[in-house]
């Protein structure tokens, strides 16, 4: 009787059925590591040692991100505020409050507020706040609208996948530079996101880096 494979062809397929064997679990532990919200930090909300509310300051009061997120537009990071900064409206507004007891202590002893922080990229990645600012990129795309949240949740993944799909389609994310921190901005004219991001990206002929050294470097 002859054989329906040749000897070389089963060998072949044992060793394929002994590889799928092997990486089954070594994908589904990859996958229960690296899937869940734990990792990509997304839903993340840390308690922070002030109750600062960014729906309040950012929404209601309508301050823009820039007057404690300074630098941005130069800077790789988006530094977190100084005492200084707190003080300048709250030596004179709810001085006395209980929820700003920690900003006092900070202001008198000179040590900073111990804020948690809540958005970071890996020590790997590559990331400037001002290319992406300067590029169009509003405050929205990746913190979301935290214009409306008392606690900041960290509300996108942030994941290699997720940043690249941006890079290859940045029209979804586009805008001109000088409304990044509106969270009302919406395009002119009628037209769609898509629309309008495409004339923006023509423009100013945006090409992000697909590449792996665009942010490992």
């Amino acid at each position: 009787m002859s054989l329906i494979f040749t000897q070389r062809a089963d060998t072949w397929l044992r060793g394929a059925m002994v590889g799928a064997i092997l990486s089954t679990p070594l994908g589904l532990a990859g996958l229960y590591y690296y899937g869940p919200p734990e990792y990509t930090r997304v839903g993340y909300a840390p308690v922070q040692p002030v109750a600062f509310s960014h729906e309040q300051h950012a929404g209601r009061l309508g301050m823009s991100c820039l007057y404690c997120h300074t630098g941005v537009e130069e800077s790789s990071v988006a530094r977190i505020p100084s005492t200084q900064t707190c003080m300048n409206c709250h030596q004179a507004i709810k001085a006395d409050s209980a929820q700003l007891e920690a900003v006092r202590i900070s202001w008198s002893s000179g040590d900073p507020v111990p804020w948690v922080r809540v958005h970071q990229t890996p020590d790997y990645v590559y990331f400037n706040h001002s290319v992406h600012v300067k590029r169009g990129v509003g405050c929205v795309s990746c913190h979301g609208k935290v214009n409306e949240m008392p606690v900041v949740v960290h509300e996108k993944p942030l994941s290699m996948g997720w940043c690249l799909d941006c890079h290859r389609h940045p029209e979804e994310h586009l805008r001109p530079p000088e409304e990044v921190t509106n969270f009302a901005w919406e395009p002119p004219h009628g037209q769609s996101q898509r629309e309008y991001g495409m004339s923006l990206k023509e423009r100013s002929r945006i090409r992000p880096p697909e590449q792996c050294s665009g942010c490992h470097r």
